[in-house]
Parts: structure tokens; sequence; C-alpha cells
């Protein structure tokens, strides 16, 4: 029942917690390099265009849904109309399928943990990332024996995961109390550390000066409302799982708008870590900042390695600040992804928080070993390139339609501003009815437009049918038993006059 569900300890454990969901990896690792490859400061505008037209409306959304009906995002949509509890657990899936190969990035961190009390790496960070670290094959067809080192790592993610949520949203209103605030005290000391190096401000001026010509570029506008969707922990179940253990009477306008402007600020000021130490090392190298290569995960794994190798002093101090930064964000972010997923399961079937996080360790972690193995780094890319840029896009498209046309969304909006200090405008209904949608279609057109032409990465037509179109296939099919199979049934919607 409704009135017996675990609730938050307070709004300030909620917000924390909605935070350290959107303030992740994706901050750090791939907020920047996005960026970097957009243009620096050109991509500043669309991105933070795209938060307040589709990010913070989108949280609404979500948070709001969750509070509403008190069901993650299986029953949540099941409430609108039945057949839809099949979309919200395919929805959910996705929260399941990313932190399932998320959790490679966190046993990487903990890996150059290690490596980074010798500076292993030496004069060739990414020969090292790629021949030492990922012991990587030549390609997805092979796919090789494990790499233990990394198998350690991905064993103890799995393990703080299942120790921070078998007690439910209780102990991660303790954890995020802590995971939280330190990244945030770390990228501070990294950031002073950087604008100390000589050529910083040439990254500084980089990340900060658009170049406006690179705006007449659509695909920079995509990449924008992608990294927003990414970043927010969008259209995949994890605000609505989030906002269905707040009480009744919580408000939803503000805290949806201090979580948004909060992970788009990390970003922000995690740009300007990661460009002062680009800067630095382009000093280093004599080239200019936009000469300086790096793409992907090598922004994190590559570059930054780099330029710690090369800081006058403290080196390893400044490594292990680093890599600690990258797992307090990741594992946040990875606990909130879990708990999407279990939390229709806890719904339809009241199955215990403990029992929940332990079922899906045990099948999730032997899953994401595919992702530690020589071959691994290949169908890592390959699954996060379509779960972000094919499945997160329809997941959000489906949603914006069937609440902006299939749920009372002026009711919604009634009964949201009631509850608010900052009342909702007409505004936020044309967003989603409009405004979000046509950016959402336009972006999933030009995606199966480029992927038509050309071969993602070049990789093999057959490891981009499987490991790509075949993960969001599996999860249409596992929705499709997950709704069939007999449970509780979604709550019946109410209306109010």
């Amino acid at each position: 029942m409704a009135e017996h569900r675990d609730q938050w300890n307070s709004r300030t454990a909620f917000i924390m917690a909605a935070v350290g969901s959107a303030v992740g990896l994706g901050n750090v690792w791939r907020f920047p390099y996005v960026a970097y490859e957009s243009g620096g400061g050109a991509f500043l505008i669309p991105y933070f265009t795209a938060l307040f037209t589709a990010g913070i409306p989108m949280l609404i959304l979500e948070m709001g849904l969750g509070q509403r009906l008190h069901r993650g995002a299986p029953l949540a949509f099941g409430s609108v109309k039945k057949p839809l509890q099949w979309f919200g657990w395919w929805a959910a899936g996705l929260s399941a399928a990313i932190v399932i190969y998320y959790s490679t990035i966190l046993a990487w961190a903990c890996v150059y943990l290690k490596h980074t009390l010798t500076l292993a790496w030496g004069t060739d960070p990414q020969a090292f990332f790629f021949d030492q670290v990922l012991h990587r094959s030549e390609g997805p067809s092979d796919i090789g024996a494990p790499v233990w080192p990394l198998v350690i790592g991905m064993a103890l993610t799995w393990l703080a995961i299942y120790l921070i949520l078998r007690k439910g949203v209780r102990s991660v209103s303790k954890v995020v109390l802590i995971t939280v605030p330190l990244p945030m005290i770390l990228l501070a000391v990294l950031l002073v550390r950087g604008l100390t190096l000589p050529g910083a401000m040439d990254g500084i001026r980089y990340f900060l000066t658009p170049n406006f010509a690179m705006l007449l570029e659509p695909k920079i506008w995509l990449k924008a409302y992608g990294q927003i969707f990414f970043s927010l922990s969008l259209a995949s179940g994890v605000m609505i799982g989030y906002g269905s253990y707040l009480g009744k009477k919580a408000e939803i306008n503000n805290s949806a708008l201090i979580t948004g402007l909060a992970n788009c600020g990390t970003s922000f000021f995690a740009g300007f870590v990661v460009f002062s130490m680009l800067g630095y090392l382009a000093n280093v190298q004599g080239v200019s900042v936009a000469d300086v290569t790096t793409s992907g995960t090598g922004l994190a794994f590559v570059v930054f390695p780099t330029a710690i190798s090369q800081l006058p002093a403290l080196n390893v101090l400044f490594g292990l600040i680093f890599f600690v930064t990258l797992l307090t964000l990741g594992i946040d972010s990875a606990f909130a992804l879990q708990e999407a997923f279990t939390t229709g399961f806890h719904d339809k079937w009241q199955i215990p928080p403990e029992k929940l996080a332990r079922y899906f360790v045990l099948v999730a972690f032997p899953l994401s070993l595919l992702f530690v193995t020589r071959g691994g780094y290949y169908w890592f890319d390959i699954v996060d390139k379509w779960v972000c840029d094919f499945g997160l896009v329809i997941s959000g498209l489906i949603q914006c339609l069937v609440i902006g046309y299939l749920y009372p969304i002026q009711d919604f909006r009634k009964s949201l501003n009631e509850q608010s200090e900052i009342p909702l405008g007409q505004w936020w209904i044309v967003m989603l009815r409009f405004v979000t949608p046509a950016v959402l279609t336009i972006i999933l057109i030009m995606n199966l437009k480029t992927e038509w032409l050309n071969s993602y990465e070049n990789y093999p037509r057959w490891a981009t049918l499987i490991g790509g179109w075949g993960t969001l296939i599996i999860w249409i099919v596992l929705g499709y038993i997950l709704w069939k199979t007999p449970g509780t049934e979604s709550p019946k919607l109410k209306t109010e006059n």
C-alpha cells in the first residue's frame, strides 16, 4: 500500500539524492569531451538552452509523476493506460542496462587508483590505457579473457552498490550526505591547482569563448540535448522512482530547478577543471588547445593522467584526488540507476529492498563482466551509444507524448502549483507537448540517418545489431514479460475538478 511506502528522511535528502543521481561521471567524463569536440564555448549556449527547454520541464514531469502516484515508472505509466506499464518497464530497463555497463568506468577508476601511486602510465598514457589496463583486443569479435584487475574493480563496485541499497532509500539518504558534497570539494581542489599551471588560462579561454559559427551546425544542438538527457538521468525512470518516495504534499517545482541547476553548474565547474588541465597540456606539448588529441574515455583516462604526470609537484596526490572524484561521482548515479529498475519490482511484487539489491547484483555482476574482457571496450562503446542515442531519446519522446496528450496535464500542473514555491505557467505544457518532442524527433531521425549511412566507428554491422539494437530489443521483450506477470495493478488515476 502507498501509505506504508518508505519515504525520504527530509526534503534535503531527496534533493541531495536527485543531485547525486544527476551529477555523475557524465559531468566530468562526458560533458568536457562533448564540449571540447563541439567548439568549447560554443557548446555552452545550446547546452543551457537545452536545460531550460527540456531538462527542467522533464525533471518536473518525472519527479511529479512519481510523487503523485507513489509508484516507480512501470506502475506509474500503467496508471495512464494499462498497456503503458510495458513502456514503463522498458524505460526502467534502460537504467538497468546503463548501470551494467556504467560500472565499467568505475572499475577502470578503481584500477587507476592503484596505478596512480606509481604514475605507472609513464610517458604514453594512451598506450597504457588501451594496452596495459584494458588489454584491448583487435575488435569486438575477439572478446578474449577477462582482465582480472578490472574484474576485481568491478566486483568492488557492485559490492558498494549492494551495501548502499540493501536498506532502501533510508540508507541512500545517509550516503548521499557524504558522496554528493565530497566530489565538489575535490573538484575545487583540482581547480585551484589547475589554475596555477602555465597555459591554464588558454584552456579556460577556449572553454568560455564561443565560436558562433559552430551554432549553425545542427549536431552541436543535438549533442547538447543528448547530454542534458544523459546527465540528468531523464527518460530512464530514475527521477520517477526517486519522486515516488516523496510525501503527498512534497514540493516539486523548486526541487527540480535546484537539481537541474546543480547538475549543469557542476558540469560548468568541471569544465574549468578539465580545460585548465588541457591548457596546461597544450602548453607542455607546444600545440594549441584545439589540437590536444582526445576523444571519449580518453579525456579522463588518457589526457588527465598525462597532465598529472607533468605537474611540477604532488603528482600522486592530485592523481588520487581525481580518481576518487570519479568514483564518488559515479557511485551515486550507479545506485540511482539500479533503484529506478528495482523500484518497479517492489511496487508490483512487494519484494523487500535487501532482496531486490541482492538479486539484481547477482544477475547484473556476471553480465557486466563482458565489459572487462579484452574485447569489452568495444561492446561498452556500442551499448553506450545505442542506449543513450536511441534508447533514451525514444523513451523521452514517448514519455512527453504520453503525459502531454494522454494524461490530465492541466490538472497535473494545478496540483504541482498548489504545493510548490515556484508556479508553473503554460510554457511547461508547451515544452512537453511540442518543443521537447520536436527536438527529440529530430535527434532520432539524425541518429538513424547517421547510423544507416555509416556504421558507428566502423564496427561490423553484426556487432552493432547485437550490442546496440539487440540490447534495446531484449528490454522490450523483458518489459512485456514483466508487464504480463501477475502482481499488484497500477493505481487508478484520480483527477481533480
